[in-house]
C-alpha cells in the first residue's frame, strides 16, 4: 500500500473526466448511428418501460443501497452516479464493438438496456470497495471492468452459446468476483481492526433500506428485459416475482433464528432479500415452475444470511478481503447459485424453447470462464488502482465524505437555522 497518499482531485479528476468524455463523443461520432429498421420500431417501444425499471434500479436501487454508512452516502449516492454516466457510454461502445454491421454501432432501447447491464457490474464491484477508494480510482475501474465484461459476455453468450437471461453469471458473479479480487490486491492492514465510521446509523439504514425496496420491486424487468417476448418474458417475470417472494420469507425467518434473543438484523433484511432475484436469473426464462423458482430463492436467502454470518468475517481474517457491502453474499453467492440451477436445469431438459434446449457442458463453461475472468481481471484492475497517486484517501479517512466532497455540519447548520429562527421572531415582534 502507497505510503503516501494525495487525495486532491482539483486536476487529476477533472482532467480524467473531461479527457474520457471527449474521447467517448469521438468515438460516437464515428461509429454510433440509430437503428434504422423500422419494421423494429414497434418492438422496441415496448421494451421501453423495462428499460425504465432497470435505470431505476441503477441510479436509485444500487445508490441507495449503499448509503448504509452513517457518513458516507454523498459518495454513495454520487459516486454511484458518476459511474452509471460514464458506463452506460462506454458499455455501449464495449458492447457495440462485438456487434458491429458495416463499422458501425447500430443502437436501440435494447442496446440501451444492455448498457445499463454492463454499468451494474462496476456497481457491484463498487460496493466492496465502497469508502476506500477514490472517485478517480472509480473512473478508472468503470473503464477498464466494463471492458473486461464485455469481453466475457461475447465469450459467455455468442461463443458458448449459454443461457443466462437475468446475468446471474455475467453480471451479479462476475461483478462481485471482480470487486473481490481488486478488494484484495488493495487490501489495507490499517482497517483490518475496523474503523469509527465503517458502522452505519438509524437513519442510513433507512435510506438504505429505500434502495432494497426499489430493487426488491424492478427485479422481475431486469431479469426479463432482454427476454424473448411473450411467453419466455412472462415466465421470467413470474419465476422472479416467486423466487423473491420465498427468498424474503427464508431471510426474515433465518435472521430471527441467528439474532440475538430472535432479533432481525437490517443488515440481512437489506441485502439478503435480494438474493432470491440474483439467482433466478439464469433459468428465469426456463420451464422450471413456480415452485422450483421458489425453491431457488429459498435456498439463496439462507446461502445468503451463511455468507454474512460466516463467511464475510472469514474472509476479512483469514483471506485478507475487506468487502463493505457484502456483494459476495448478495450478487457472488446466489450468482454461483444461479449459474448452478441453470446446468441442473439444462441437464434434466427442462422446458426452454425449441430448437435452442440449454446446453448443461455450456452452461457450466460459462460459470467457470466467468468466475475465472473476473478474478483475473479484478487482481489486474486492483494492481493499476494501487497506483500512489490516484487519489485515495488514508486509513484514518476512509468511509468519510469530507476527505471529496464539501460537507456543512450539523453544528454549523443548526447554528444556521437558530439565527433565521432569531431573525423571524424579531420581524414578528417589530410588526
Amino acid at each position: 500500500m502507497p505510503t503516501a497518499f494525495t487525495t486532491n482531485m482539483r486536476f487529476k479528476f477533472s482532467v480524467l473526466a473531461i479527457f474520457l468524455e471527449v474521447s467517448i463523443i469521438i468515438l460516437f461520432g464515428l461509429f454510433v448511428r440509430y437503428e434504422d429498421k423500422q419494421s423494429t420500431t414497434k418492438d422496441e417501444l415496448f421494451l421501453y418501460p423495462f428499460f425504465q425499471d432497470v435505470h431505476v434500479m441503477i441510479f436509485v436501487g444500487f445508490g441507495f443501497l449503499m448509503t448504509f454508512l452513517k457518513k458516507y452516502s454523498f459518495s454513495s449516492v454520487g459516486i454511484n452516479m458518476l459511474i452509471a454516466a460514464l458506463g452506460l457510454q462506454w458499455g455501449t461502445l464495449m458492447q457495440g464493438f462485438w456487434h458491429m454491421k458495416e463499422q458501425k454501432i447500430n443502437i436501440n432501447i435494447k442496446s440501451m438496456v444492455n448498457a445499463d447491464f454492463s454499468t451494474a457490474t462496476v456497481l457491484i464491484s463498487f460496493g466492496a470497495l465502497l469508502g476506500k477508494t477514490s472517485p478517480v480510482q472509480m473512473l478508472i475501474m468503470t473503464i477498464l471492468e466494463i471492458t473486461i465484461f464485455s469481453c466475457n459476455e461475447y465469450l459467455v453468450v455468442d461463443i458458448l452459446q449459454a443461457t443466462d437471461t437475468g446475468a446471474s453469471m455475467t453480471i451479479h458473479a462476475f461483478g462481485a468476483y471482480f470487486g473481490l479480487a481488486a478488494a484484495r490486491v488493495l487490501y489495507r492492514p490499517g482497517l483490518s481492526g475496523g474503523h469509527k465510521y465503517e458502522k452505519s446509523s438509524y437513519h442510513s439504514d433507512i435510506f438504505a433500506m429505500i434502495g432494497t425496496l426499489f430493487l426488491w420491486l424492478f427485479w422481475p424487468s431486469f431479469n426479463s428485459a432482454i427476454a424473448d417476448p411473450e411467453l419466455l418474458q412472462q415466465r421470467a417475470i413470474i419465476n422472479t416475482y416467486f423466487s423473491m417472494a420465498a427468498c424474503t420469507l427464508t431471510v426474515f425467518a433465518f435472521s430471527s433464528l441467528c439474532g440475538h434473543r430472535g432479533k432481525l438484523d437490517m443488515v440481512h433484511i437489506q441485502n439478503a432479500t435480494l438474493a432470491g432475484g440474483v439467482a433466478v436469473g439464469s433459468c428465469a426464462d426456463m420451464g422450471i415452475y413456480p415452485f422450483g423458482a421458489m425453491l431457488i430463492g429459498s435456498i439463496a436467502g439462507l446461502t445468503s444470511i451463511i455468507g454474512f454470518k460466516v463467511l464475510t468475517p472469514l474472509f476479512a481474517s483469514k483471506l485478507k478481503i475487506h468487502d463493505t457491502c457484502g456483494v459476495h453474499n448478495l450478487h457472488g453467492l446466489p450468482g454461483l447459485l444461479g449459474g448452478l440451477a441453470s446446468i441442473i436445469a439444462a441437464a434434466a431438459q427442462v422446458k426452454w424453447r425449441e430448437p435452442d434446449p440449454p446446453s448443461a457442458p455450456m452452461q457450466a463453461a460459462a460459470l467457470g470462464c466467468t468466475i475465472g475472468i473476473a478474478l483475473v481481471g479484478g487482481a489486474f484492475a486492483g494492481a493499476i488502482l494501487n497506483l500512489p497517486f490516484l487519489g485515495q484517501a488514508p486509513d484514518e479517512n476512509c468511509f468519510d465524505d469530507s476527505v471529496y466532497w464539501e460537507v456543512r455540519s450539523y453544528c454549523r447548520i443548526t447554528i444556521q437555522l437558530s439565527s433565521a429562527y432569531q431573525v423571524g421572531k424579531d420581524l414578528l415582534n417589530l410588526c
